[in-house]
């Protein structure tokens, strides 16, 4: 019998603050590995859950630590090459908010978006990869593909960040300098949106520069995007992440999961186990996996739905993570709090 992702929790309860603990103390335990009714594993890390009014409702951890949040930023990123002048609009904005899964629509417009701003594909800085969704890889392989820059899963956002820069006469060589025009005025938006300064800079997988804000930052950030006026980047961005999720993800993501199925949600999950999600009513919330363990965001990704008062049955769908026992289901990550 298939485990439970999590152990459903009244919508309409009240959830009070937990307590933060001190800087030296472990992230508290997120989710447990249960194997034939034996807890063999744990994943710690930090969530924060906004109300609807942007105030914090639920805190594990402390989210007001600086993180990473590797492709959870990308929303910001995108909303930075609108406010570079650059016009996009439904899938092609889409894509470049993306963390693609490689399938053949996405690669086809990456290519197709190179072509109409003058572009070619050896323009890219994105390191040469294979496509992330496990699927499209084996085929991809099967058919004698090989790693490619367009393949790379942010090939959307370098074309949309390469393409803001031949627009404005800025260098394409160095696009993915921090001190860069279009960097900078990607710092900007992520600043504002998150209301707070970013704490360090770094560098993601694909060489883009990475912009440290904490947990609650990023939760407001995404919040801000779903509340923004229409007509301003923001807004366009998360219209167009949500009308068209599948160029956000892919078909079998989490990510175009919930944004196609909970009308009005942005969901944008990143590398090491980060997440963000704002549904249309403001509500938000982000968390980090400490030890970046991709198995984990699903079952936490649901039950923290669950806390925000979402019902729908694609929250059980993303919160299933079986373990397998001689190929038979035998337990589950499953979220403990």
């Amino acid at each position: 019998m298939p485990v439970p992702a999590a152990v459903p929790s009244p919508a309409a309860a009240p959830v009070a603050p937990a307590a933060v603990p001190s800087a030296d103390a472990a992230p508290p335990v997120l989710a447990e590995v249960v194997r034939s009714g034996f807890t063999e594993g744990r994943h710690r890390g930090t969530l924060v859950l906004l109300g609807a009014d942007g105030r914090v409702e639920l805190a594990i951890g402390d989210p007001d630590v600086p993180v990473f949040p590797r492709s959870s930023n990308k929303p910001m990123q995108a909303a930075a090459v609108l406010r570079a002048g650059l016009d996009l609009s439904g899938e092609r904005l889409a894509l470049a908010a993306a963390s693609h899964s490689g399938e053949a629509f996405h690669l086809d417009l990456v290519r197709t978006m190179l072509a109409e701003h003058g572009l070619t594909a050896d323009d890219l800085q994105t390191p040469p990869d294979l496509p992330v969704d496990r699927v499209e890889a084996e085929a991809f392989l099967a058919a004698g593909g090989v790693r490619d820059r367009v393949v790379m899963n942010c090939s959307g956002k370098h074309t949309a960040m390469l393409a803001a820069s031949a627009l404005n006469g800025w260098p394409k060589d160095s696009y993915l300098d921090p001190e860069h025009p279009l960097q900078r005025l990607v710092r900007t938006v992520v600043e504002e949106t998150a209301e707070e300064t970013v704490d360090a800079v770094g560098t993601d997988g694909c060489g883009a520069p990475l912009m440290a804000i904490s947990l609650t930052g990023l939760a407001r950030a995404f919040r801000h995007f779903v509340l923004a006026g229409p007509g301003t980047a923001e807004r366009r961005v998360a219209d167009a992440m949500r009308a068209h999720p599948e160029y956000v993800a892919g078909t079998r993501r989490s990510d175009t999961w919930l944004m196609r199925e909970v009308p009005g949600t942005l969901s944008k999950m990143g590398a090491e186990a980060v997440q963000a999600v704002a549904l249309s009513d403001g509500r938000a919330l982000a968390f980090k996996i400490d030890d970046g363990s991709m198995r984990a965001l699903g079952p936490v990704l649901a039950r923290a739905l669950e806390l925000l008062g979402v019902e729908s049955e694609v929250v059980g769908r993303i919160g299933r993570a079986p373990l397998l026992g001689g190929g038979a289901e035998v337990g589950a990550v499953r979220a403990a709090f």
